[in-house]
């Protein structure tokens, strides 16, 4: 194992899950998305399984979905009793997102008969479905059985890509596979006529805000000719996590959302591709968030971009902490990494 590697795995070695019930979802909600160029109501459902394969032998920097994951087989039957009691609340919203906290095409979390049995349910009233998957997970196999035996209008499948980067990805986030893999697995999505989500992470852990940002905007033109969907996931601190090791001891600070509407504001002149940002944790001090004064109303904006698309949702906006930021891009170049927040209170 490299020392990342090792590293990562360490805060899972002593790491008691709390006690879950195995038949009960993570968490189900509704929010709005788009779907063909139009608003509309999607229903997110989040199953509780054994976990991310690779979280399970080591793990990614700043990813703490663990917590919520069993770490241990649950059977199908649990499974598809907490995809019932999730579907109790769907109001026949158009769009469905369905994730583990792992990869929906791993049959070793859920087996195949299974995903079909899901699909096909959704299949009846959803226009469009959304999971996650790592690429390794992604075959003809896999494609061709769902392309098979279900008939789905519009089939999407999201890959934490993080960035176009090798070494990035291998250093600093311990992602475990690579670009070329991740070109190969949205071929095969291509092929199989489903579309293909690139998640694109700011921020990872030993990289500076700058060194960060310009690495988001390499990596969504990197994606351009792979991805119909590009989701900007800004790191949070999630707990037993490398990123959360550093925080504790000051080393870390989350990306300013500065730095996202400076992302989204050029994304639309590099790529075809929806671009969106989910900001998980926005305005908190363990997730993106600027001075605190003008945090809800550039996350507004953010959230109004992610469903418009449209750059004009960022004019006006200003705020005394914006020269910090574009401070600290100057200066990071001449310090021994990115500079952390020091204003901040405890954790």
């Amino acid at each position: 194992m490299s020392e990342i590697t090792t590293f990562c795995h360490s805060f899972k070695k002593d790491f008691t899950p709390r006690a879950q019930n195995p038949r009960q979802p993570v968490r189900c909600w509704s929010e709005k998305d788009v779907l063909d160029g139009t608003i509309v109501d999607a229903y997110v459902i989040i199953l509780r399984t054994r976990g991310c394969a690779w979280a399970l032998s080591s793990g990614c920097t700043m990813c703490g979905y663990f917590n919520d994951s069993m770490l241990t087989a649950v059977s199908d039957e649990d499974l598809f009793a907490q995809f019932e009691t999730a579907m109790q609340n769907y109001k026949g919203e158009k769009i469905v997102k369905l994730f583990t906290s792992g990869s929906f095409l791993d049959t070793s979390e859920i087996p195949a008969p299974l995903q079909h049995k899901i699909l096909s349910t959704l299949s009846q009233n959803a226009e469009k479905i959304s999971v996650e998957s790592r690429p390794e997970y992604v075959t003809e196999k896999s494609l061709g059985a769902i392309q098979k035996n279900i008939s789905l209008k519009k089939f999407e499948v999201g890959i934490g890509l993080e960035t176009s980067n090798d070494l990035v990805r291998e250093k600093a986030i311990n992602k475990g596979f690579t670009f070329q893999e991740y070109k190969k697995a949205a071929a095969l999505l291509k092929k199989h006529k489903a579309h293909v989500k690139t998640y694109v992470l700011l921020k990872p852990p030993f990289l500076t805000e700058k060194e960060s940002l310009d690495d988001c905007i390499k990596t969504s033109k990197d994606t351009a000719p792979y991805t119909d969907l590009l989701s900007l996931n800004p790191t949070n601190i999630q707990r037993h996590t490398v990123v959360e090791y550093l925080w504790n001891r000051n080393q870390y600070r989350p990306p300013w959302l500065w730095s996202i509407v400076e992302f989204l504001q050029q994304s639309k002149s590099i790529t075809d591709a929806f671009v969106k940002c989910d900001v998980v944790g926005g305005g908190s001090i363990r997730g993106p968030h600027n001075c605190g004064d003008c945090d809800n109303k550039v996350l507004q904006a953010i959230e109004e971009f992610s469903l418009i698309q449209n750059k004009e949702v960022f004019r006006g906006l200003s705020c005394r902490c914006q020269e910090q930021w574009r401070d600290q891009l100057d200066l990071e170049s001449l310090s021994f990494g990115s500079l952390v927040d020091f204003t901040r209170w405890n954790p």
